[in-house]
């Protein structure tokens, strides 16, 4: 499988000068650990939102095996993880109802990743910022996933967990062939975890 951007452009609505992405092009392939490397401010979110399909370019495409990534129907096989978890699950919804809307899961998912069945009934706000972040990468990882997109997925937790979380990525995307795309500001992590580095043109 191939998620590919080619040649886009992309400027956000009411904002002047120059575009955020001018003319990009990145291709990543299952089973690859790409990493993105570029100062901050420079599109390296941007790019991953129009990768997930969460924004359209205003030129160029992006394609999951020739075929749009924007308007697939169902459960998109492009996942997106965020720095913060707490910002992208419904803090009035318990945990248990948030997993179960990406469908099926994977119950050896969640005894790797160390979740307790107790946490189904409680709320984000009653998780640290690591278990939250091990409770949204197993909602990620639903059987339909074959890219997962990381955006400095690490950066705000302590070391031990950091290396919890790649260690099960890696053996995760090894297991099922899945593409990874790692934006991280750490260049050591990204030379221990990625399989190839890109950088974003300044």
């Amino acid at each position: 499988m191939t998620l590919q951007a080619n040649n886009v452009t992309f400027t956000y609505r009411g904002r002047h000068g120059a575009p955020v992405l001018q003319n990009i092009s990145l291709t990543i392939q299952s089973g690859e650990r790409v990493g993105l490397k570029a100062p901050s401010g420079r599109g390296k979110t941007t790019l991953c939102r129009l990768l997930a399909g969460y924004e359209r370019p205003q030129s160029g495409q992006v394609l999951l095996d020739g075929k749009p990534v924007c308007g697939m129907r169902g459960v998109c096989p492009v996942q997106m993880m965020w720095q913060h978890p707490e910002t992208v699950v419904d803090p009035l919804l318990r945990l248990g109802v948030t997993l179960s809307e990406s469908g099926p899961v994977d119950r050896r998912l969640l005894e790797e990743l160390h979740i307790e069945d107790g946490w189904m009934e409680r709320f984000p706000a009653e998780l640290s910022g690591g278990e939250l972040q091990r409770f949204c990468l197993a909602r990620a990882l639903n059987p339909a996933t074959r890219f997962l997109l990381c955006d400095e997925i690490s950066a705000m937790l302590d070391l031990v967990t950091q290396a919890q979380i790649w260690s099960f990525l890696i053996r995760e995307a090894e297991r099922r062939d899945l593409g990874l795309l790692i934006v991280s500001h750490s260049d050591s992590l990204l030379e221990q975890v990625c399989t190839r580095i890109e950088t974003l043109p300044v």
